[in-house]
Order: structure tokens, then C-alpha cells, then sequence
């Protein structure tokens, strides 16, 4: 169902990926319905779901989908730092909080890491 959905971690996917993918899927729907529709504020995402009636059956799937994933992004995103709390503690003591400190350390450590904190990176696409 998905065109462009990265190989690896396909239970999420990254805002740059989701456009790639609704251009594909979106791109004559998107001309003919939502011309005027920004990127900013999910307008273009907001105009095809108030004409979900008329835009093709693969652009209203490929919509649902892409922003299930990317639903699943942000709860990753919400998600890692607690999964991760005690790999970061093992492994990165010393390290300053902050400004993608203990990530850069964690991103290091991988083959250290639990997988539970590894997945929680990839998923939350930080890797």
C-alpha cells in the first residue's frame, strides 16, 4: 500500500518521508482539491480529509496510514527517553543532559544498548 515507506523501520515514518509518499499517492488529488493548501499546519492533510469523498481510494489509504505513522513517530519520540533511561544511565554516566547529549552517547553505545532502547531509537527516528 505504502510507495516510499523506509525499508527499515516501517511502523513509523519521518514528516520529509510522508510528503514523499502522499506526493506519490496525493499528487493529482492534491492539484485538483487542494491547490491552495500549505504544508504548514497540515493544511494539504486537512484538505484531503474534508474531501475524502472525492480524492482516489489509494490517496484516502495512503493518508490514513501515513499519519497513523506518523502518530507512531511521536509517541516513539514521547516514549524513548523513559526506555531508555537506564541504558542512558550504564552507559552515558558523566554525560550532560540537554541538546541531544545523552542521545549522541546512547547512538555510540549501540551495540551495548538493549534493544528495547535501540528500537525505541529507530522508531522514534532518531537513527
Amino acid at each position: 500500500m505504502l510507495v516510499a515507506a523506509p525499508a527499515a523501520f516501517a511502523q513509523t515514518v519521518g514528516y520529509a518521508d510522508a510528503i514523499k509518499i502522499l506526493a506519490a499517492s496525493c499528487g493529482k488529488d492534491i492539484e485538483s482539491y487542494c491547490k491552495s493548501a500549505t504544508l504548514a499546519n497540515n493544511g494539504i492533510t486537512q484538505c484531503l480529509e474534508q474531501n475524502q469523498s472525492k480524492v482516489s481510494e489509494k490517496c484516502n489509504a495512503d493518508r490514513l496510514v501515513v499519519t497513523s505513522l506518523i502518530q507512531a513517530r511521536l509517541a516513539a519520540q514521547a516514549e524513548a527517553p523513559k526506555l531508555c533511561q537506564r541504558d542512558a544511565a550504564q552507559y552515558c554516566k558523566g554525560v550532560k543532559a540537554g541538546a541531544g547529549h545523552l542521545l549522541r552517547c546512547l547512538l555510540k553505545a549501540q551495540p551495548s544498548v538493549s534493544e528495547k532502547c535501540n528500537t525505541a531509537i529507530d522508531l522514534a527516528g532518531y537513527r
